[in-house]
């Protein structure tokens, strides 16, 4: 049996999210008033959004899946339109789209970003590809210099998924400003956490109206324009944030320099010392901001033997794991033909998917645990247990 080398407790750096007195105070004063479904903090949370983001338009939806649904809705696609969208993702990047009959076209991740690759998306573009789904995974921005090129060339719209990014930028413009329609996610895991909740965020007030229409009872009403007349029914779902959750997401979008930056800093840290044993970190670039949503790594060594070393590493106490993301293009909503079943789109079939470059990369990823909060130790336990494992 392997002697520990982490014994320092996991909670005291490890626990997230991070609540206090004030956020119980914004989530009681809400209880306290009375109104729980339409309370003014919503329009509150959104302005803030809409401020912390740079947008013209915020949206507060149930959670981020939702958001995500509107923006599919609002770009007022037709059903066999094409969408591409990176296969390591969580599954909100892509299956809502197919309530609308648009065909998710999974594609390669480039590997020093982990979002998507421009040229892997270039090669499979067609004559109905409408739509890309940039997601900035684990909470470093995707290659948007040439992914905007790809879109610009194409005419195609850009769904930005910033769920992991809270806080980040590329080129000093903050992420949920770099498509023309932009999500957050407000979950419990989120750098900015409200329980649950979403963001739909864009320039564009016919996408903001689309939006709207799809699921918020209570905006439809006030409308100007002909769609008012949606308001009775809106188009068949309900999607408004919850007034408790978005006075705690209020707060807690407050809060996100400081966590950010007490975050960045033990990653950063940290991450220093694993570059040093052969291990890369994804450091960002001069022109981009990270955050860390989640602490990928992996080794240099292509070959290097990632679940051994992951089951050393455990043995000693280390919780390290794989990526929590499958990759979707391998799950049996897709590989069985389920999918099927809620799209509506003719002649429904998914071209073949082979992404070997993402499957092979994937499986080097090593995932830490994300260290939030005062460092008590523990940092330099894991820098000392890799060195001796490594």
């Amino acid at each position: 049996m392997s002697h520990p080398l982490i014994t320092l407790p996991h909670p005291p750096t490890c626990s997230w999210p991070q609540f206090d007195s004030q956020d119980e105070a914004a989530v009681l004063s809400i209880l306290r008033h009375g109104n729980v479904s339409t309370h003014e903090v919503i329009r509150e949370l959104e302005h803030d959004y809409a401020i912390f983001s740079g947008r013209r338009h915020a949206l507060a939806h149930n959670n981020g899946t939702s958001a995500l649904m509107a923006a599919f809705h609002a770009l007022d696609l037709q059903p066999g339109d094409e969408i591409l969208v990176p296969a390591a993702t969580f599954w909100a990047s892509a299956l809502p789209m197919l309530w609308f009959g648009l065909i998710p076209i999974f594609c390669e991740s480039e590997m020093h970003r982990l979002g998507p690759c421009p040229d892997d998306m270039r090669q499979r573009i067609t004559p109905r590809t409408k739509a890309m789904v940039i997601v900035h995974l684990w909470g470093l921005p995707a290659r948007m210099t040439e992914l905007r090129a790809l879109a610009d060339e194409f005419d195609l719209k850009i769904i930005e998924d910033a769920s992991h990014t809270h806080g980040a930028s590329w080129n000093d413009i903050p992420c949920g400003r770099l498509g023309d329609i932009s999500v957050f996610s407000l979950q419990g895991d989120k750098l900015a956490p409200a329980g649950e909740g979403g963001i739909f965020l864009t320039d564009d007030a016919n996408y903001w109206e689309r939006a709207v229409c799809l699921g918020d009872i209570t905006r439809i009403i006030e409308l100007e324009s002909p769609a008012r007349r949606f308001a009775a029914t809106s188009f068949g779902i309900k999607t408004r944030i919850a007034p408790m959750s978005a006075a705690l997401g209020k707060i807690q979008l407050q809060k996100l320099p400081k966590h950010n930056a007490r975050r960045n800093a033990n990653h950063i840290k940290l991450s220093q010392q694993l570059e040093k044993l052969g291990f890369e970190t994804f450091l960002p670039p001069a022109h981009i901001q990270r955050v860390y949503f989640e602490f990928l790594i992996r080794h240099r060594d292509p070959n290097y033997d990632v679940a051994s070393f992951i089951e050393r590493l455990r043995a000693v106490g280390g919780q390290v794991a794989a990526p929590r993301y499958p990759l979707l293009h391998q799950q049996p909503f897709f590989t069985e033909g389920h999918w099927k079943s809620i799209c509506r789109a003719p002649n429904r079939e998914l071209p073949t998917t082979e992404l070997p470059r993402t499957e092979a990369e994937n499986a080097r990823l090593i995932r830490l645990p994300n260290f939030p909060s005062d460092d008590n130790g523990i940092l330099d336990q894991y820098a000392d247990a890799f060195a001796q494992l490594a």
